[in-house]
């Protein structure tokens, strides 16, 4: 069994990279690693919490979906939560997975619905009176992007339902996705026009899906297909394989593939029936989901932090080439990780000319025993991104050609220090806020909502200011004149000046706000308010040594030892004194009262609603500044429920249970008291 020490230490850094990796998917759509690794890194951090309960966090990635809803759409909170999937890799691992609900059931033997599992973009929409009223990404599972207007082009949504029309409320699951087919063709006029062409399927129908100007979503060949429910007010069907049928009913697309099975025999023979034919299909699917088909049985077996108990995703294996490995190429990421990339021989790999490949970390390199050289098996796992798998026959190396791969001690891009801290697999460009490489990614981050949270500086407009060279690092936001915002492409007057506007507005903000801004790698908002909260003063936490860190909740080893690294480096100091100058301030932080005279320390919150004095994000954290736990979901542990205007199905579940639930002039006198 790992000891707790080094099972605390290997936790923070799976928690830090899967984190990391969920932006990069969920928010970003720019997947860093293939689905088979990441799955790997939360099959290790899953196995990890079993072993040692004690050290389960409630932020962690195991305990949640994916992304954050990103800052350039309207965020919109789902009724019913979109909830991930538990992946089976084997056949062991689903007769696992029916054994399980047997028990729980007390059955010999469960039916289930079998049906493709899509790789494209997850989407809710919302019906009221039969009438698409919305739509969203499935964001973090809780709060998605608005896009409905994009999603209003695409020919397969249907705007008002067919037939007998649902009342009230109703929320339909689905996946938006290109064929292959309409890819092929919109790659080619891309490609006739002098446009970007696109990597792969799901990454266009993603991208598409986010276009800011509806039209461009609309020239796209995206289609839909429902798989499922969310809220949905009146009777509902018996079985999920009835839902379907009935969504079927009202004009939406279902899966011409989707089946009723019984036993797990029968699961495993459509999934091999599907895998035989799937390169024949005009669709992109990585495995096969498993749905316990009783509704009544699926409330029986419930659901676990992320995921129901009544459903696995079964992924298919990744499709193998062989070809040489000509050399290893580096790159600099947000947070500085150096991250090795195999240069090809060019190889088509599931219909994809493949010249690239990750391979993750060093560490990676040394177990697979990679030499540039090597003849190497590549895979595009998940049928997206290209991956190193292994050495072809390692043992008839021919040294002569061949020669092992060394970590740079030194930043490609700004010669800084690379440095590997203990216990981490990543090594990292220790230039933080200057790193050229790292720029654009930091200032994205710096500005974000939960970080400065400045108004209308998005991904493209900072890519813009990097490229013009009118920023060397984060402090240099504040001095790009309302002028020379102007003179960017389609800035205009009136952006320019509400830009300029929102960085002055940013200046005031938190001290959590502000650590967590600064990008620290490990440093999340929870650990950034922790460090707030402790301390108080910037300076303390800046010099703070490894081992006072480390007293600190929610900071071990790993994450105090980051700390301390981003702090060492004087160029770090340099620019947070500017930024300092510049005129960002934050008030004292509140110091959480004791038990004794407040009366929040220690009581579950749940917001709902829009309330009017304060943002949701302030009203959480004033509660948690005093000690209070703030939840996204009412049940019978909650203390007070805080309902705004249009509070939603939270309040009534509140109403049902017999939760208090308080107005927000009623919060405030709790907060003051």
């Amino acid at each position: 069994m790992t000891t707790k020490a080094d099972a605390a230490a290997r936790i923070e850094t799976l928690r830090a990279e899967i984190r990391h990796h969920d932006r990069q998917y969920y928010e970003l759509d720019t997947p860093e690693i293939p689905d088979s690794e990441y799955d790997r890194l939360f099959a290790e951090l899953q196995a990890l919490e079993r072993e040692h309960p004690e050290l389960l966090a409630p932020d962690s990635p195991t305990q949640r979906v994916g992304g954050q809803a990103d800052t350039a759409f309207a965020a919109v909170r789902h009724i019913e939560p979109m909830r991930s999937l538990a992946n089976a890799f084997s056949e062991q691992d689903v007769i696992d997975f029916d054994r399980r609900n047997r028990e729980r059931l007390g059955v010999e033997a469960v039916a289930y619905t079998a049906e493709p599992k899509f790789d494209g973009l997850a989407v809710n929409l919302r019906y009221r009176d039969g009438v698409l009223i919305g739509a969203a990404t499935r964001g973090d599972g809780e709060t998605g992007e608005d896009i409905t207007a994009n999603v209003r082009t695409i020919d397969a949504v249907p705007k008002r339902l067919e037939g007998e029309t649902p009342a009230g409320i109703l929320e339909v699951r689905g996946e938006v996705y290109m064929t292959r087919s309409g890819f092929e063709r919109m790659n080619k006029l891309q490609a006739e026009k002098g446009d970007k062409v696109f990597a792969n399927p799901r990454n266009a129908a993603a991208g598409s899906l986010r276009q800011l100007d509806p039209e461009i979503t609309k020239a796209r060949p995206l289609t839909m297909v429902s798989y499922g429910v969310g809220a949905m007010e009146g009777e509902r069907p018996g079985s999920h394989f009835a839902l379907l049928e009935r969504l079927r009913s009202w004009g939406f697309r279902v899966s011409e593939e989707v089946r009723q099975v019984r036993g797990v025999d029968s699961c495993l023979d459509y999934y091999r029936s599907l895998g035989e034919k799937r390169d024949a299909l005009d669709f992109e699917i990585d495995g096969v989901v498993y749905k316990v088909d009783s509704f009544e049985d699926q409330a029986k077996l419930g659901f676990v932090a992320r995921a129901p108990r009544w459903a696995v995703a079964h992924k298919f294996p990744a499709l193998e080439k062989r070809t040489t490995l000509l050399d290893i190429d580096v790159q600099v990421g947000r947070t500085g990780a150096i991250t090795p990339v195999a240069i090809l021989d060019p190889v088509e790999v599931a219909g994809v000319m493949v010249s690239r490949a990750t391979l993750h970390n060093e560490d990676e390199i040394r177990r697979k025993d990679i030499h540039i050289g090597d003849m190497v098996w590549v895979r595009r796992a998940g049928d997206v991104i290209p991956e190193v798998v292994s050495v072809i026959d390692p043992d008839k190396r021919d040294t002569s050609r061949t020669r092992a791969f060394t970590m740079p001690t030194e930043c490609p891009v700004c010669g800084a220090p690379v440095v590997r801290p203990e216990g981490e697999a990543v090594a990292r460009c220790t230039a933080g806020l200057t790193c050229k490489a790292q720029l654009s990614a930091s200032i994205q981050h710096f500005a974000s909502r939960r970080a400065m949270d400045i108004e209308g500086l998005g991904e493209k407009l900072v890519d813009l200011v990097v490229a013009n060279g009118m920023v060397g690092d984060v402090a240099d936001l504040y001095r790009v004149t309302e002028a020379q915002w102007g003179e960017l492409p389609r800035m205009g007057k009136r952006s320019a000046e509400n830009l300029v506007v929102a960085l002055e507005r940013s200046k005031e903000t938190t001290l959590a706000r502000f650590i967590y801004a600064l990008g620290i790698p490990g440093v999340g908002e929870v650990t950034a308010r922790t460090l707030a909260n402790e301390w108080g003063d910037l300076d303390a936490v800046r010099h703070a040594d490894g081992e006072t860190l480390e007293r600190v909740q929610d900071v071990g080893p790993i994450i105090a030892g980051q700390i301390v690294a981003f702090f060492a480096e004087a160029h770090n100091h340099a620019v947070i004194d500017d930024l300092l100058a510049l005129g960002i301030h934050w008030p004292a932080p509140v110091k959480a009262a004791s038990t004794d005279d407040s009366l929040v320390t220690g009581k579950t919150f749940v917001l709902t609603g829009t309330l009017e004095a304060m943002t949701r994000d302030e009203a959480k954290e004033a509660l948690l500044a005093r000690g209070a736990k703030v939840s996204g979901s009412v049940s019978k542990k909650t203390d007070y429920v805080v309902a705004g205007r249009d509070p939603g199905s939270k309040l009534d579940k509140a109403t049902a249970l017999g939760v208090t639930v308080l107005s927000e002039s009623e919060l405030g006198e709790l907060l003051t008291s």
